[in-house]
């Protein structure tokens, strides 16, 4: 036996080796299940805006003057005005114009917004929503429209083959003390903050890796990755992956279950972009493939 077929067979690398049946249906599941949640009433595709606001007012309606402008036909020329002071935002309606806040009839006030954690208001009109972002201390009001022509206009997601090689046992190396991250965003001059407990391990492709990882739920680690297939078969940008940790510190990384970021699917996201120490030296031919918006 060769040296080079050796080292592949030890890595688990051999070409065509057999996919475990119960593994594919699961991330074949897994898949299925979040393209349904991308085409849902509420998934990515729906979100049709963005406006970052000024401090001040900024009228919104459909009036193509308005400072943001929404949908014809949706809603009135005139809807309202919303008032950015420091960091709040409060939101006035134009009389006789019918909004809801939460589900219950508002004409003026303020509005709370995402940041820290928290459940942001739900502004509803004519069939849209908005709500307020906080985005590193940008505030901005996003939209969305169950009719967008990103929901419209989409297609299928697309993936590579499921791949036993791809599926990854790791070490978790935890921080003395967990990191705050300054990650940039897909948006120019957006910077969020996020905390890293520490950096996993992994060996892929005959090589040992090392990435930052993300807090995430209770038991998982958030990885946002860039490879050798990014701007070429995969989205440029980066991927999404989670990882399940374990008591011992040992992580699984299944890279048949990576996803493209919601900036894939509409131009109005506003996605993380990996930690600098996250652009590894390997082809991950295994998960989502790059996905075609058109603009």
């Amino acid at each position: 036996m060769s040296i080079k077929i050796a080292v592949i067979m030890a890595t688990g690398m051999l070409a065509g080796a057999a996919v475990d049946a119960k593994h594919e249906k699961t991330v074949l599941e897994y898949r299925s299940k979040l393209e349904m949640t991308l085409k849902s009433d509420t998934g990515w595709l729906t979100v049709a805006g963005l406006h970052w606001l000024k401090p001040g007012q900024t009228t919104v309606g459909s009036d193509p003057k308005s400072g943001f402008v929404l949908p014809a036909g949706k809603v009135p020329p005139k809807l309202g005005v919303f008032r950015l002071v420091g960091k709040k935002v409060s939101l006035k309606v134009e009389p006789g114009v019918a909004i809801q806040v939460n589900g219950k009839p508002f004409t003026e006030g303020a509005l709370v917004d995402d940041g820290d954690g928290r459940t942001s208001d739900l502004v509803t009109a004519g069939g849209l929503t908005m709500t307020v972002l906080d985005r590193g201390g940008k505030i901005g009001i996003r939209l969305r429209d169950k009719t967008s022509k990103y929901r419209k206009e989409f297609t299928r997601r697309s993936w590579f083959p499921v791949k036993e090689e791809f599926r990854v046992k790791g070490k978790f190396l935890p921080y003395a003390i967990p990191k705050k991250l300054r990650v940039p965003t897909v948006i120019d001059g957006v910077i969020e903050e996020h905390q890293s407990p520490g950096e996993i391990e992994f060996s892929l492709g005959g090589a040992v890796h090392k990435a930052q990882v993300l807090k995430a739920s209770e038991g998982q680690l958030w990885l946002i990755f860039r490879d050798q297939t990014s701007n070429k078969s995969t989205y440029p940008a980066g991927r999404f992956l989670y990882g399940d940790l374990a008591k011992d510190n040992t992580v699984i990384f299944d890279f048949n279950k990576a996803y493209n970021p919601p900036c894939a699917f509409t131009p109005f996201a506003t996605c993380p972009l990996p930690p600098r120490q996250n652009s590894l030296k390997v082809a991950i031919e295994a998960g989502e493939l790059t996905y075609h918006l058109n603009p």
